[in-house]
């Protein structure tokens, strides 16, 4: 008689549910979920890391937000500057044979 050792939290109804769930997926729903997953990364990080690895991702964030958040319809004030000297028609004008 031999008795499965399952890891913390799982049985065998938890392992039968999971069984059914993947072998009733189609293809295409098989392909899906996994695309899906190409979009986010898990990893394993030393409980001692982990503060410091949330601070960076939250620097992060906060880095991204205010590159983004700038971004409007109107040029910046130096690039406005820099394209009303109209540079551009003389430059067509040097092209031409």
């Amino acid at each position: 008689m031999t008795t499965e050792k399952y890891p913390r939290g799982w049985n065998e109804a938890r392992v039968q549910r999971v069984l059914e769930y993947y072998e009733s997926q189609t293809d295409e729903e098989a392909a899906a979920e996994i695309e899906a997953g190409l979009n986010s990364t898990t990893m394993e990080v030393p409980r001692a890391l982990v503060p410091a690895v949330r601070e960076l991702i939250a620097k992060r964030k906060r880095a991204r937000t205010k590159k983004t958040h700038n971004k409007g319809l109107q040029p910046s004030a130096s690039r406005a500057k820099r394209t009303t000297g109209s540079k551009a028609g003389s430059r067509s004008r040097r092209l031409k044979p």
